[in-house]
């Protein structure tokens, strides 16, 4: 069973939840100088306010920069010696005064966090793929006045302290039973992803120029890498709650942060009655697995595979991989405030996921 804790308040103060006591941390902070996320950050703080409307742009973005470097410092407080942070953030690009120019606030937050205390590991460019036919930027095709496209975002990738260390024959064992395919590693460690962005389905136009909604593979991904089963994952802007249900899918336990409470009814409505799409989720991650093993042996031979998984007894590539098990969603329900989440190795015995072994 896992559980899944939510907070509405300021992540400047995540005072419920004690030191060290994090393995991961995934999230998408509101981006500093973009429009929609404007009246957010100036409800931090009203200098940040002062400072834009008298036209000083740099000072505004460094005092937006400077309240996230409170959340950043909340987050290694309370992550664990050899956790990591990953945090998603996009660059901004903006008009203003007649003058167009870029925010980089990626290499920002890498300063801020740096500063904190972080080690910044080799991070990853989210490639946004787009299809808008006004996606150009500037004088069209008149030199030189025209921009380069803004077509991506950053997840950097931080960890606190030295490697983490798996010490107890229970602990080693977790760690197998967590490990990913051969082939997905090759995809997910890869530096830059190509995945569509998120649709805003939000109703409430209040509620949708709050959101950071990321697409859910982004978080599944980040908790698949960067922590084992039963880790608890943290998200300090958790906004509609994908990163919940990513961690529910992922089998770990999670704690959500947002400071309104507006999104309350909308993150437990993302999660509750997800038991079929998350099973889904797994059920296509093992018919991948079992594509590959099929389209590897026709190119070399059946004797491409020299282990097999103990617990699927299927072909896998490496000794690694021979532990791996990803264990369905049985059950998913609200009780006194929290999120709690049964799961079950038998469901390969019922109908709808038994046909995938």
């Amino acid at each position: 069973m896992t559980k899944h804790t939510i907070f509405f308040g300021e992540a400047q103060r995540m005072d419920k939840v004690e030191n060290e006591t994090v393995d991961l941390i995934v999230t998408s902070p509101p981006y500093p100088m973009i429009e929609m996320w404007d009246e957010i950050l100036f409800n931090q703080n009203n200098e940040i306010r002062t400072e834009f409307e008298n036209g000083n742009f740099e000072n505004a973005f460094e005092l937006m920069h400077q309240e996230l470097d409170k959340v950043w410092n909340e987050c290694f407080r309370v992550l664990k010696k050899g956790g990591i942070a990953c945090v998603n953030i996009g660059d901004a690009t903006r008009t203003l005064n007649k003058n167009f120019r870029l925010f980089a606030s990626h290499s920002r937050i890498i300063q801020g966090c740096i500063n904190v205390g972080f080690q910044n590991l080799p991070n990853i460019i989210w490639r946004k793929q787009t299809n808008a036919p006004n996606k150009f930027m500037g004088s069209g095709m008149l030199p030189p006045g025209a921009y380069v496209t803004l077509e991506h975002e950053f997840i950097i990738i931080f960890r606190k302290g030295e490697r983490r260390i798996f010490k107890t024959n229970e602990e080693k064992e977790n760690r197998n039973n967590s490990s990913y395919f051969w082939e997905e590693r090759n995809v997910w460690f890869s530096d830059l992803w190509n995945i569509k962005g998120t649709t805003q389905k939000i109703k409430d136009k209040d509620l949708r120029n709050r959101s950071a909604a990321y697409p859910f593979q982004i978080p599944y991904r980040l908790i698949n890498m960067f922590s084992v089963q039963n880790d608890t994952v943290l998200d300090p802007f958790l906004g509609t709650g994908t990163t919940t249900l990513a961690s529910i899918a992922s089998k770990r336990n999670s704690i959500g942060y947002d400071i309104d409470k507006k999104f309350e009814s909308l993150i437990i409505d993302n999660v509750i009655g997800t038991e079929d799409y998350i099973n889904d989720i797994i059920g296509r991650r093992i018919i991948s697995h079992k594509s590959f093993i099929e389209k590897r042996k026709e190119t070399k031979g059946d004797d491409a595979f020299k282990y097999k998984n103990e617990n699927y007894n299927f072909e896998v590539l490496t000794r690694q991989e021979q532990k791996i098990k990803i264990p369905f969603v049985e059950g998913i329900i609200k009780k006194d405030n929290i999120i709690h989440t049964m799961y079950s190795n038998d469901l390969i015995n019922k109908p709808a996921i038994g046909k995938l072994f």
